[in-house]
């Protein structure tokens, strides 16, 4: 089928990362199957994760239809480019129509690509994850492939200006071998292997970054472990909790 939307949309970002002119270290791509379903779990740190988990997944030629909230669908301009490359929309108040939507997508041998965080992590660290790639994963018979991202929050994330004009920035991406997802096995168990990989994967990625000389030290897109200034989980669930 004629991808009228998405090829133009990967032209595109393709050019702005080019002008952006950001240093992107990619590995791991292999990993991702070249045909057949597979979901794709990645960590969530920026609203651009999305570019460049899809970004990882060209070697293979493959395209990923990304399931995100549904208020994105309804924007006047992101909302016909998303339907048009064919991403599933996800209302929390009927989460059983965007489940059923992806496993048809999986079925069908399309690559899905979730966020099992749900939401940006302002702290950069991993939060808890849901168990629906799990279970996508189980009931459509197709691979997890895990992969983290680190860089992109210092071009826009939840709670700080966006700062789309920021050149030669770092940008690092990381994809994983397959997690299997046997279907006699407790969903939380597979999430649970899935969570710790995906951490293996950030930690290599945070370890292969770039740092000027002097950069660390206070700086607020790094997690407060690492030497930043970011709030700590603790730090944000107090907060919530007020």
């Amino acid at each position: 089928m004629a991808e009228l939307v998405y090829r133009p949309v990967i032209g595109l970002a393709r050019t702005m990362l080019k002008v952006w002119d950001l240093r992107i270290d990619c590995r791991g791509s292999e990993y991702i199957p070249r045909s057949g379903g597979a979901v794709l779990v990645s960590n969530h740190i920026s609203y651009l994760d999305f570019v460049f988990n899809g970004l990882a997944a060209l070697p293979q030629k493959r395209l990923v239809r990304f399931m995100a909230k549904e208020s994105v669908f309804r924007h006047w301009l992101s909302g016909p480019l998303m339907r048009g490359m064919k991403h599933i929309p996800v209302d929390r108040s009927r989460g059983e129509t965007a489940y059923a939507h992806a496993l048809d997508s999986l079925r069908s041998g399309e690559v899905v690509g979730v966020f099992p965080e749900a939401t940006i992590s302002q702290s950069f660290t991993l939060k808890s994850f849901k168990s629906g790639a799990a279970r996508l994963a189980q009931e459509a018979g197709v691979p997890l492939i895990p992969m983290a991202v680190w860089g992109t929050q210092r071009l826009w994330t939840k709670g700080h200006p966006r700062n789309l004009r920021r050149s030669h920035t770092p940008i690092t991406i990381r994809v994983g071998e397959a997690v299997d997802a046997p279907r006699d096995q407790y969903a939380g168990a597979i999430t649970r292997r899935l969570r710790e990989r995906v951490q293996e994967l950030l930690e290599a990625a945070q370890r292969a970054y770039p740092l000027r000389p002097g950069e660390q030290h206070n700086a607020w897109w790094l997690p407060a472990h690492l030497g930043g200034t970011a709030p700590t989980p603790e730090q944000l669930r107090t907060a919530e909790a007020l």
